[in-house]
């Protein structure tokens, strides 16, 4: 009885995990020569491994079919998953936001761990592109190579997403799915940096902490929340930027707008005292002179410019009416959305195998016995602080686990 699993990212390497825990023999078809490739980058090269929250909470914060995921998140939980990297030797952390980190911060440290424990359980690594999944009489019987056709129990695909091409997620999952008629939906960036229709190349590098981002359609609030955010020559970036970005993909990115609450401790009445404060205690300066206690100095044109007031008018000067504009600005800076980048920087694929085709409690395909997903290639995503790998170990183990239990139903089914 053997497992193929097809990709060695995350998912792939916990679903050949799982099935070697289960007895099987496993083999792992991976082209690229270093496993979880992916992996190694998340986090910054930290790795942020999981969310130290209960299985409620990881569902909070998937974005994309969370209900499809309910059985295989309860059944590997954020708090067995820590249990289970530990247990390999990673001694981890949990930091700001209740992010699970290795102690080393190093991702390589996770990847390894888990690479090292299947070579030692006997998996068989080969490191060869597969081409397709063989089916025979509608079930998977096995891989096929560029030079010919092995024979499996059962097949796992976890090639992953289409972002970070580079890494190995080039398609090739949904491709092999399509070809078999397995339903997959659009493939769009996700957790991805946004491209501005307002210059933005004298604010690069700007980086902003405790602010608010509020995301609108139309003058419905979409998502906001708080949190950092960083100007780029192209636009924005940044944990709040990702997040807001997730939540642009039922209607045209241009179709939204971002509001940048620059002070959001501060309610409309304190901060407008505290602005008649420093407009009195740098009276004698101009405007543009007296804002450096408030804003960043990378800001301060910006704003100014946005609230209409002369930048040379002494600050003693300045109206009521200035000075409620300057306060609106403050606390809804507006931005206009023009695109996302491209996949390439998308942390993230939202889209892939139809969710309607797949058995959530087991991972496999509804049409094709046998066969199983795991992980980005399914069509769920979710925010930033290591749900998305929470959900590449939950799906990745419970597709193993199902795959061996399928294996051996099928080892002892009468010829």
């Amino acid at each position: 009885m053997s497992i193929a699993v097809i990709g060695g990212g995350a998912a792939g390497m916990m679903a050949a995990a799982a099935a070697l825990e289960s007895g099987m023999q496993v083999t792992l078809y991976e082209p690229n020569r270093l496993l979880g490739k992916k992996l190694r980058i998340t986090g910054k090269g930290r790795c942020n491994v999981t969310n130290n929250c209960s299985p409620d909470e990881i569902l909070k914060n998937v974005i994309t079919n969370k209900k499809f995921l309910y059985s295989s998140v309860y059944k590997f939980t954020p708090e067995d998953c820590i249990a289970y990297f530990e247990g390999l030797g990673v001694p981890l952390k949990t930091e700001r936001g209740r992010r699970v980190f290795p102690v080393s911060d190093k991702a390589a440290d996770i990847s390894g761990a888990l690479e090292k424990y299947i070579r030692d359980m006997g998996c068989e690594i080969v490191h060869r592109r597969v081409l397709s999944v063989l089916t025979e009489n509608s079930c998977a019987v096995g891989v096929r190579l560029g030079d010919g056709d092995v024979r499996h129990s059962a097949v796992v695909v976890a090639t992953g997403g289409v972002s970070y091409p580079g890494t190995g997620s080039t398609g090739d999952g949904h491709k092999m799915a399509k070809d078999m008629g397995i339903s997959v939906t659009p493939l769009k960036p996700s957790l991805v940096p946004i491209v501005l229709k307002d210059k933005t190349a004298h604010l690069m590098g700007l980086s902003l902490k405790n602010v608010k981002l509020t995301l609108l359609c139309g003058d419905r609030v979409v998502h906001s929340e708080l949190g950092e955010m960083l100007f780029t020559h192209f636009g924005i970036s940044g944990p709040l930027v990702l997040s807001a970005s997730a939540h642009m993909q039922a209607a045209p990115v241009d179709s939204y707008k971002l509001e940048i609450d620059l002070k959001p401790a501060l309610d409309e009445d304190v901060l407008d005292r505290r602005i008649i404060g420093d407009l009195k205690k740098y009276a004698a300066r101009d405007f543009v002179n007296s804002l450096g206690d408030l804003l960043p100095l990378k800001l301060i044109d910006e704003v100014i410019l946005r609230c209409g007031i002369d930048p040379r008018k002494k600050s003693g000067e300045i109206t009521k009416e200035e000075r409620r504009s300057l306060l609106h600005t403050l606390k809804h800076l507006t931005l206009s959305p023009k695109s996302f980048r491209s996949l390439d920087e998308a942390v993230v694929t939202c889209g892939g195998v139809d969710t309607r085709e797949l058995h959530p409690r087991t991972m496999m395909c509804n049409k094709i016995p046998g066969l199983f997903f795991a992980g980005e290639i399914i069509d769920v995503d979710a925010y930033t602080g290591g749900y998305n790998l929470q959900i590449a170990w939950s799906t990745g183990r419970m597709a193993g686990q199902s795959a061996a239990e399928y294996a051996e139903e099928l080892e002892g089914q009468p010829l």
